[in-house]
Order: structure tokens, then C-alpha cells, then sequence
């Protein structure tokens, strides 16, 4: 995410967002280093000074590393009412629910995070799409959803293994 994105977000004061922005940035190299109880503190008190729908995204991943699957929707649903725009957490929802076994659910959200109109990652909601497929034993369907991620970015390695795995499969 782009530091000026990040802080144009919103009202608020600007020495708010710039702080928020530190203990973002702060949270993201915790939650790398696996110090996840830090991270989802330092992404609190971000939220606290400016919040924004990629910090509340941010957080639910963290909870979803904490296996805090419920929490992590929660968040997500929270970046939502921030930013209906924001495409990740629509994604990310959809993952949590695949984790809990909810597929049918997690399609919904899919097709959510593919309409939406901000998001760096567009190919991810087609891969995770044609991973439930896969799983449901929609074969055809799950097919056409890694080629369109291949579609997106034509170098998605997993999408491409995934894709080749499939069809190996199947022949």
C-alpha cells in the first residue's frame, strides 16, 4: 500500500494519519516475525488514530494467523463498512470461510471481492473461487475460474500450478 493512499483515507488530522500509518507499518513487520499478539495491538492503536479499511483487513489476518477465524471476520466486515471499494477483505472473508468448511458461503464473498473496485490482487478471489470448485468437485467451474486468475496475471504461479494439477488430474 502506498504511504499517501494510506493517509488521504478519510478526515482526520494529518500528524493522526502519519502516526497511524507508523504503527501500521509497525504491525505488518510484527505480524512478519510472528509476534502476532503485538501486531494485532500496534494495528489496534492505528485503528484508534485513523482507521481505515486496510488496517481493519490487516488485523483480521492477523487473527486468522492466531486461527481467531470468527475475529477475523469480524475485522473484515468492519473494512467493509470503511471502504466497500477495498477488495481484500471481501477475498479474505471468503478464505476464513473456506477454513471453517463454509464453501458455499465463501462463494458469495468471492464474487463480492471480483466486483470490487479497488484491489492490487484481482486474480486472488478467481484462484480461491476455483479452489472451491475444486473442492465441491466442480471440475469444469473450477477450471475456467484458475484460467481467468491466469487471465488477470498471466504470472500467477499457483494459479498455473493449480490449473495444470487439475487438468492433470483429470485426464
Amino acid at each position: 500500500m502506498d504511504v499517501q493512499d494510506f493517509l488521504l483515507q478519510g478526515e482526520g488530522r494529518e500528524e493522526d494519519k502519519r502516526q497511524a500509518w507508523d504503527l501500521f507499518q509497525q504491525a505488518f513487520e510484527r505480524q512478519m516475525k510472528g509476534d502476532l499478539e503485538e501486531a494485532v495491538n500496534l494495528y489496534k492503536q492505528s485503528l484508534a488514530c485513523h482507521p481505515t479499511a486496510e488496517a481493519y483487513t490487516f488485523l483480521g489476518w492477523t487473527y486468522s494467523f492466531m486461527g481467531r477465524l470468527d475475529d477475523a471476520i469480524e475485522e473484515c466486515q468492519k473494512a467493509i463498512a470503511r471502504d466497500p471499494d477495498l477488495g481484500n477483505p471481501y477475498n479474505d472473508i471468503g478464505v476464513y470461510l473456506i477454513e471453517k468448511g463454509e464453501l458455499d458461503e465463501a462463494i458469495v464473498w468471492f464474487k463480492k471481492a471480483m466486483c470490487a473496485k479497488r484491489y492490487e490482487s484481482p486474480a486472488f478471489p478467481y484462484l480461491n473461487l476455483g479452489r472451491v470448485y475444486e473442492k465441491k468437485g466442480q471440475w469444469a467451474d473450477a477450471i475456467s475460474s484458475y484460467k481467468q486468475a491466469l487471465a488477470l496475471n498471466q504470472n500467477y504461479t499457483v494459479a498455473r500450478k493449480a490449473l495444470g494439477r487439475l487438468i492433470s488430474m483429470l485426464n
